[in-house]
């Protein structure tokens, strides 16, 4: 597991749990279409996207990135940074494609896919 996700005492798991999907839903206004914040908002993240998910996702950028600027925005090793972003790809949270950069991720809402 990633260091801080998922290390939390029981009494700070609501307001954890909510900081992430808020962390996210801040994230996901930054992109054209927007996303203002509403409860069904939450209910629709919270359907898509584990806490833990959406904590990571709201650190990564919305350009096109590679897992090494993941493990960078996460503070972790570019193989485990690659293992999450593989897992959250195979759940069309995130796109993934091959470039002349080689594997290039970006967040699926940037072209209206989550949405």
């Amino acid at each position: 597991m990633l260091q801080g996700f998922g290390q939390r005492s029981e009494t700070m798991a609501h307001l954890t749990a909510k900081n992430a999907y808020h962390h996210l839903e801040e994230r996901l206004n930054r992109f054209p279409q927007g996303a203002p914040p509403s409860e069904t908002l939450y209910k629709i993240l919270k359907m898509l996207f584990s806490e833990e998910e959406a904590a990571l996702v709201a650190l990564l950028p919305i350009k096109p990135f590679t897992a090494k600027k993941a493990a960078g925005c996460w503070k972790v090793g570019e193989k485990e940074a690659e293992e999450k972003l593989q897992q959250m790809a195979e759940k069309a949270l995130l796109l993934d494609m091959e470039t002349d950069k080689g594997r290039q991720y970006v967040p699926s809402s940037s072209h209206g896919r989550v949405f």
